[in-house]
């Protein structure tokens, strides 16, 4: 695992906390979709920079 990798991955995951936490705070709707989507991007970044894939 790469340094850059991990981050991305921790990023996603920081980023998923907070649509947790927005969603229990009734924050408007198209703030949620937004981090979700980043937070999709920011995971999905760091699998495929894993050195498993090849």
């Amino acid at each position: 695992m790469t340094g850059l990798s991990a981050i991305l991955i921790v990023v996603g995951l920081f980023l998923l906390g907070g649509v947790y936490s927005f969603a229990k705070q009734q924050m408007p709707k198209g703030l949620i979709v937004l981090l979700s989507i980043a937070s999709a991007l920011c995971l999905a970044a760091g699998v495929l920079r894993l050195d498993v894939w090849s």
